[in-house]
C-alpha cells in the first residue's frame, strides 16, 4: 500500500513538473512565436499585393485588419484573417483585397487541420491560385465542375467539403468586414 502511494505521489511530482516547464517554455517562447506569425503574414500580404509598400494595422470590431499602402501611401487594398470551422479542424485563411473589396487579390491558407491529401489540399497552389482576381460581388460559388464566372472557384475532388467550408469563411469575413469598414466611414 505504501509503496503505491510512493508511485503515485512520484508520477504526480513529475507530472506537475512536466507542466510547470511547458508554461514555462510557452510563457518565454509567446513573443517569438507571435512575431513569426507578423512576419509570415506580413510576408504573405507583399507577395499576394505586389503594389503594397506598407502596411497599417487597425482593430475593426475586434478584427485586426491590415490597410495596404503603395510607396505614395494611396490605399490598395486590405488584408484580413478569416477564420472558422473546417470538415476536421479550424480553418485560418489570410484574405487581401482590392480597395474597393469586391476583387480578391489572393488568400493563403495560414492554418488548417484538414486531412491530409484530400482536405489539406486547400493549402496547394492550384486551389489558392483560383482567388486570385476574384470577383466577390455577387458572393463566390464554390462548383464542381468548372469555372464558369468571375466569382467561381472549383472545388477539389474528394474534398467539396473544405472546398466550400474555406469559401464560405471567405466570403462571411469578407461580408463582415465591408459591412464594418462602411460603418466606420459614415
Amino acid at each position: 500500500m505504501i509503496k503505491n502511494i510512493k508511485i503515485v505521489a512520484v508520477l504526480t511530482f513529475i507530472c506537475i513538473l512536466c507542466a510547470f516547464l511547458l508554461s514555462l517554455v510557452n510563457i518565454l517562447a509567446r513573443d517569438e512565436i507571435e512575431k513569426n506569425q507578423r512576419r509570415e503574414i506580413e510576408e504573405a500580404i507583399f507577395n499576394l499585393s505586389p503594389l503594397t509598400k506598407r502596411i497599417e494595422i487597425f482593430s475593426l470590431d475586434n478584427d485586426k485588419v491590415y490597410r495596404l499602402l503603395d510607396q505614395d501611401n494611396n490605399l490598395v487594398g486590405y488584408g484580413f484573417i478569416a477564420q472558422g470551422n473546417g470538415y476536421q479542424g479550424t480553418i485560418k485563411i489570410l484574405v487581401v483585397t482590392n480597395q474597393s473589396l469586391d476583387e480578391l487579390e489572393g488568400i493563403e491558407i495560414i492554418e488548417s487541420s484538414e486531412t491530409p491529401g484530400l482536405g489539406g489540399r486547400i493549402r496547394e497552389e492550384f486551389f489558392k491560385d483560383q482567388f486570385k482576381k476574384l470577383k466577390v460581388q455577387p458572393q463566390i460559388e464554390c462548383v464542381k465542375d468548372g469555372k464558369k464566372k468571375a466569382n467561381q472557384i472549383q472545388a477539389i475532388t474528394s474534398a467539396t467539403i473544405s472546398s466550400r467550408l474555406a469559401v464560405d469563411i471567405v466570403n462571411q469575413k469578407i461580408k463582415d468586414i465591408r459591412d464594418n469598414i462602411n460603418n466606420e466611414s459614415k
